[in-house]
């Protein structure tokens, strides 16, 4: 649910993905809520993943841990260009948590907070 890593650094990433008609979560050409989550998590598994590679670490597996404050201002359409950006609130031992905010073109449309777990494979 990502297609581009646009910037990532310490605390933040950000990355871009374009809505195809063929998406599983997309139903009567609207991306539904739950594509909106799984885009911010995968942008977070992004940032793990690339973190991990300048690092030469191997990359943790992630799951969810918890969702807070999960607020959808719109729902995007097919071809629509999400923007989304994560930011790192804390991180204690394997567990981070995330702010996520998805924006079509300026306009806000999702954020949330996230809970994720990261273990060895």
């Amino acid at each position: 649910m990502v297609g581009e890593l646009l910037y990532s650094d310490e605390n933040s990433t950000r990355s871009s993905f374009s809505i195809g008609a063929d998406n599983i979560f997309v139903k009567d050409g609207i991306f539904q809520e739950g594509g909106l989550m799984e885009n911010i998590a995968q942008t977070a598994a992004l940032r793990a993943g690339y973190m991990a590679h300048i690092q030469n670490q191997p990359v943790k597996l992630g799951y969810i841990g918890a969702v807070k404050d999960f607020e959808i201002f719109v729902l995007p359409k097919v071809n629509d260009v999400l923007i989304t950006e994560i930011n790192i609130i804390d991180q204690i031992f394997d567990v981070t948590i995330i702010s996520g905010k998805v924006w079509r073109e300026e306009q806000l449309i999702a954020q949330c907070e996230m809970k994720v777990f990261s273990v060895n494979e």
